[in-house]
């Protein structure tokens, strides 16, 4: 076990402790401005974009996707061939799969969904399943990792991870650290099939170790786990509600952080992103209140155009979500809307 000096020597040399607010965003994004509603319904004209005028789609071809998870009310009564239908007819490119069942439109085989996927001109790029579970017959990577593979490599995924916290331990540096020692573990499994493994973060991930006040648990993740082997997910709503929640260190120092910095240091290791958006609101626990995709206040215009910016070589994927939206088709078509709307900047 390594002593206090020698882990934060090891997240200083990953280069994730202490991420400054905005040092490496600014330098090459400026200033962030507001969020704005979706450019079709401001009136903004057809090729335009209420953020970033005239030009090319900020976001790169093939690679505007959703999370079914979004559309689970859809996908349980009216089955995955007509979600399917109707996200293709929406200008989606990819799916992320968050179960392979689809309720009372009737049972379906994985060959079957694959074909769904393929004939329906989408890509499925990937999938979560569960971390772990007290029961042994629980379908998780911890229980039944051979299973989950088995699924994805049937369907053709290049991409399986995880949306649950790494709080299997506990929430201290060692027990992040021995859930860093699975995720290496199911990583080094997903290679062998030529699938990358990932972790979807929420707030809490951004949250201090109770027994290191000074130790951010997210540094430890990423120090901890091999880049070789474990990718990420940034779910940017969740990011920027944890930029809110946990700006100040449990001893009162302050550790302001932008989500963005994290992305940058080490774009090669977030190969996809949730894409959710929020009202500013810090009357509330999480600082925003969710919204459709445009309707918030998070800046994708500088998020986005930052990233691709930076890795224009790399292959990101970019996945609208809402966890509960009040009519889940309109939401996807709204947010779709919205993400093929915005236009890169001349220097993006």
């Amino acid at each position: 076990m390594k002593n206090d000096s020698e882990l934060a020597q090891r997240l200083r040399r990953r280069g994730f402790l202490g991420v400054a607010a905005g040092t490496t965003a600014a330098a090459l994004l400026g200033t962030a401005g507001a969020g704005t509603a979706r450019a079709a319904e401001a009136g903004t004209p057809a090729g335009a974009s209420a953020r970033g005028g005239r030009g090319r789609p900020l976001l790169p071809p093939g690679r505007l996707g959703v999370q079914l998870y979004s559309l689970r009310d859809q996908v349980s009564t009216a089955g995955f061939a007509r979600v399917f239908a109707e996200l293709k007819e929406y200008g989606y490119d990819e799916i992320e799969f968050a179960g392979y069942t689809q309720g009372t439109a009737g049972p379906i085989t994985l060959p079957e969904l694959r074909r769904l996927v393929r004939d329906s001109g989408l890509r499925a790029v990937g999938s979560h399943v569960g971390y772990y579970s007290d029961d042994p017959a629980a379908y998780t990577f911890a229980t039944s990792l051979d299973q989950v593979l088995d699924d994805a490599a049937e369907l053709g995924l290049k991409h399986i991870g995880t949306a649950s916290g790494p709080f299997r331990y506990g929430d201290t540096v060692d027990a992040w650290k021995r859930a860093a020692e699975d995720f290496n573990t199911y990583g080094a499994a997903a290679r062998e099939r030529g699938i990358t493994f990932y972790q979807h973060n929420h707030a809490e991930e951004f949250s201090f170790a109770s027994d290191r006040p000074d130790v951010r648990l997210y540094d430890v993740l990423l120090a901890e786990t091999d880049p070789h082997l474990v990718s990420l997910e940034m779910d940017i709503y969740w990011a920027y509600c944890a930029q809110f929640r946990f700006s100040v260190r449990p001893d009162g120092k302050p550790a302001p952080f932008d989500p963005i910095d994290y992305v940058l240091k080490q774009p090669h290791r977030y190969p996809l992103f949730h894409v959710k958006d929020g009202e500013h609101d810090p009357s509330t626990r999480d600082g925003y209140r969710m919204t459709d995709v445009g309707d918030g206040d998070i800046d994708y215009q500088r998020f986005i155009g930052g990233v691709e910016r930076l890795s224009r070589h790399r292959s990101h994927h970019w996945i609208a979500e809402h966890d509960n939206p009040a009519d889940s088709l309109s939401f996807a078509r709204r947010s779709a809307d919205h993400l093929r709307s915005l236009r890169a900047k001349p220097d993006c």
